[in-house]
């Protein structure tokens, strides 16, 4: 039975929405703050429908930091419906955006379409290159099997790269997609620290990497030069 989480601190949308989830097949677990959700995360999920409002801390805070640590698809619930509000919320990290007030048929329809996509992405969540092994379901990486304890931030640094194989990464895009998900200035030097611990993490001769290349003058790469 597929397990979805609700964070949302009105008690009403909460209750109904599980209510009818449960009716179609769902197992459902409620959380009115962030506090809450935390709690119910060593339980495993297989999708979260989010407030952007909490009580203890902004939706799109906690979606950041979920995104930092897992990869369940994220929905969220909310009244902010500008098409600037849609597109905070899925810089933040979301998989889909509903705005209050919603049908819940709709919303079973979207939960249904998210899902699918998961189990689709979960038939891909490996990737292997030379030595390095990437689980993208658990954000794991691996070099000669053994496995390469690395920051959220230097794993999505990675995985961006990875995606964009073949491509070169510009380190504004790059910049932008990690850190600047606000329209707010970050200190270039930033990111030049973060490839400077990930190659020494990852590289065998950091000075002559095989995996993270610099494209002089651009960004990076992942693997050849493109």
């Amino acid at each position: 039975m597929r397990r979805i989480l609700i964070v949302e601190d009105d008690v009403i949308i909460c209750g109904g929405v599980k209510l009818f989830l449960e009716q179609r097949g769902y197992e459902v677990e409620t959380a009115y703050s962030r506090k809450d959700a935390d709690a119910c995360m060593q339980h495993g999920f297989d999708l979260i429908l989010l407030d952007r409002n909490l009580p203890d801390g902004a939706g799109l805070d906690y979606c950041r930091q979920l995104r930092d640590t897992m990869k369940v698809p994220i929905i969220f619930l909310t009244a902010k419906d500008t098409d600037e509000d849609m597109i905070e919320g899925f810089r933040a990290g979301c998989d889909d955006y509903i705005a209050k007030p919603f049908s819940v048929e709709l919303l079973y329809q979207r939960i249904e379409a998210v899902l699918r996509r998961s189990v689709e992405d979960k038939n891909h969540a490996r990737f292997h290159y030379k030595d390095m092994t990437v689980d993208f379901e658990r954000m794991q990486v691996f070099l000669s099997e053994e496995p390469v304890k690395l920051s959220g931030t230097e794993y999505r640094i990675l995985e961006l790269l990875i995606r964009n194989q073949g491509r070169v990464v510009t380190r504004d895009t790059i910049l932008q997609r990690i850190w600047d998900c606000d329209g707010n200035y970050v200190d270039e030097n930033t990111l030049s620290v973060h490839i400077r611990r990930l190659r020494q993490k990852i590289e065998e001769d950091a000075g002559n990497p095989q995996y993270i290349i610099t494209v002089f003058g651009i960004g990076y790469t992942f693997g050849e030069e493109a």
